[in-house]
């Protein structure tokens, strides 16, 4: 997919961050927009910066397959079809670098709700349709540098996204034994600037535990707050988004930083030997002047 002028693009997790950098940088392409967030107000404001374009704004839960199914109607009722599907919406609950063992069952569903089934369902709800559709398209989801390592930290938020690169990877296979004329990119962000940590303030109610929001120790809130003030922005990964798009790459990495950690966990595996997993705490402490923790 390498013109975009006048096709249509769906973005989820549209309200800030990459995904509202999506949506900017697919508006100067000239395409039109259906914008899906949680948060409406966020998607109200994305909208406002993006009039000059034909767009359609629906506020989406997208762990709610009814949700998304109505978002794919809606995108056919409004411009005839999707040509670019990008599956970006993600949380990361709070104190991500909790034991695996101190995570709550509402963090869990909350996170694979979002992370997973968010991708899930937009691939129920759209693939089939642009695959009847006959035409040539390109499907963006966006996983994480998280989902090729491993370790103790961010538990929750790494197997969900370890979960969202088989599924993208079986969608890229699928689509291709098919020989269906729909490309497949998998965004891989290190860092990014954007207010992904932050995430918490749009976990639904039923979902919040009985103990609060937990928070990260003022240490680990300290490398962070370091970390993003180097990290790329929001419109930097969205560029290399786009190229990856272009050049029909599956695989898009934002950073090379976790290049070596990802080859020694595959070659633990295939020698069969114990694995030793440095912590992302102090992956990121040591690469404190780059961009590199996973996002």
């Amino acid at each position: 997919m390498k013109d975009f002028s006048g096709k249509t693009a769906i973005i989820t997790g549209a309200g800030s961050g990459i995904g509202a950098a999506l949506a900017e940088l697919a508006a100067a392409q000239g395409m039109n927009l259906v914008l899906a967030d949680i948060n409406g107000a966020d998607l109200e404001t994305v909208g406002a910066r993006l009039s000059a374009n034909a767009v359609l704004l629906q506020q989406t839960d997208v762990a709610d397959p009814a949700a998304v199914q109505a978002l794919a109607d809606a995108a056919w009722d409004r411009f005839g079809g999707v040509d670019l599907l990008c599956n970006n919406a993600g949380v990361v609950p709070g104190g991500r670098h909790r034991p695996v063992w101190d995570y709550a069952p509402e963090d869990w569903r909350w996170a694979f709700g979002v992370n997973v089934d968010g991708v899930v369902n937009g691939i129920r709800s759209f693939v089939p349709r642009m695959l009847a559709d006959g035409r040539s398209g390109h499907i963006l989801n966006t996983a994480s540098v998280a989902g090729f390592v491993s370790g103790s930290g961010s538990a929750v938020y790494g197997a969900s996204k370890h979960a969202v690169v088989r599924i993208t990877e079986a969608l890229y296979a699928g689509l291709r034994d098919e020989g269906a004329p729909i490309g497949v990119t998998m965004l891989c962000p290190g860092l990014v600037a954007t207010r992904i940590y932050d995430a918490e303030r749009s976990r639904p109610d039923h979902l919040q535990t009985a103990h609060g929001r937990p928070e990260e120790a003022k240490e680990l809130r300290e490398v962070a707050d370091t970390l993003y003030r180097n990290a790329p922005s929001p419109d930097a990964v969205a560029a290399q988004a786009f190229d990856g798009i272009r050049e029909d790459r599956l695989y898009v990495f934002t950073t090379t930083r976790f290049d070596e950690p990802i080859r020694e966990r595959a070659d633990a595996i295939l020698s069969r030997t114990n694995p030793i997993f440095e912590s992302l705490l102090s992956l990121s402490k040591n690469d404190a002047g780059v961009a590199g923790a996973p996002a």
